[in-house]
């Protein structure tokens, strides 16, 4: 069973992100363009996310919709606190008078991270492999290459990571895991916008914030989550922060697109009116 997932990953998903990867290398090595791996890395991962654009967007609206309702959404759990049924039946005829269904986001989720991961493997592995392994799965003589590719990309080895690199290069290279953990803190902060709360609620609310796990997990997460990806980013090959980093610059694009600036949009602010006094 895991043998057949296996395979059919291998040739539905893996193997034609090498084809993708490769093709796009060979068009920037024919202009001459130089750290041509680095940059078909690059458009490897806004092409995917090109592909991924409708779910992402389908899931990003559904969890707009899902924000707007949560004043509502407290004033029910308020209403009928000590009643559980009701609450419940309540809930559902609220998302059905809004045309909301709590699970259109996680559909888009569940296809997309086969893709994902798809590309992921690609970028592990792409770095390292020989002219021979990659000429042994490209669909076509036109996208078999003669020569190892150079993993340098502005005189760093993609294969490489920073946690080998800081003993030659210096403390510089810690800008790419950091530059990672912010890029990632940005977008998690504008998908976790803090909803407007109905007032006769705000006091009910800041009494029991200390109670709410959901809110104390989102929170944390808030911060947690990008220090992960920090870490990550730290130990991993260059090559894989470079993907991730813009598939997160994308994604924040796309977040701003959808959804503006979300909880990021409170700290501007802040920031602005204390300038501005």
């Amino acid at each position: 069973m895991f043998n057949l997932v296996g395979d059919v990953f291998h040739s539905l998903l893996f193997v034609p992100m090498i084809n993708i990867l490769v093709a796009v290398y060979k068009a920037l090595i024919f202009v001459h363009l130089p750290f041509a791996l680095g940059f078909s890395i690059i458009i490897l991962t806004i092409i995917i996310r090109f592909i991924l654009y409708p779910l992402t967007a389908s899931q990003l609206k559904a969890s707009k919709k899902m924000q707007e309702l949560n004043p509502h959404l407290a004033r029910l759990k308020a209403k009928h606190k000590n009643d559980a049924k009701t609450l419940q039946q309540e809930t559902m005829k609220l998302y059905k008078e809004h045309g909301v269904n709590p699970a259109a986001g996680c559909l888009p989720v569940i296809v997309q991270l086969p893709i994902i991961w798809a590309l992921y493997a690609t970028l592990q592995q792409i770095v390292h492999m020989t002219p021979v392994a990659v000429n042994k799965i490209v669909y076509s003589d036109f996208l078999k290459i003669s020569k190892q590719w150079d993993p340098n990309f502005f005189g760093v080895s993609l294969a490489s990571n920073p946690s080998h690199l800081i003993s030659t290069v210096g403390p510089i290279i810690l800008v790419v895991p950091l530059l990672t953990a912010l890029l990632q803190f940005i977008q998690s902060k504008m998908l976790f916008a803090k909803p407007p709360q109905p007032e006769e609620l705000v006091k009910d609310i800041e009494k029991k914030k200390n109670e709410d796990f959901a809110t104390a997990f989102q929170s944390q997460s808030l911060y947690i989550f990008p220090l992960m990806i920090g870490f990550f980013s730290y130990t991993f090959p260059i090559g894989l922060s470079l993907y991730w980093n813009t598939f997160t610059i994308f994604g924040i694009i796309q977040q701003y697109k959808i959804s503006g600036l979300g909880g990021l949009e409170e700290w501007i602010n802040k920031i602005y009116g204390k300038k501005g006094k």
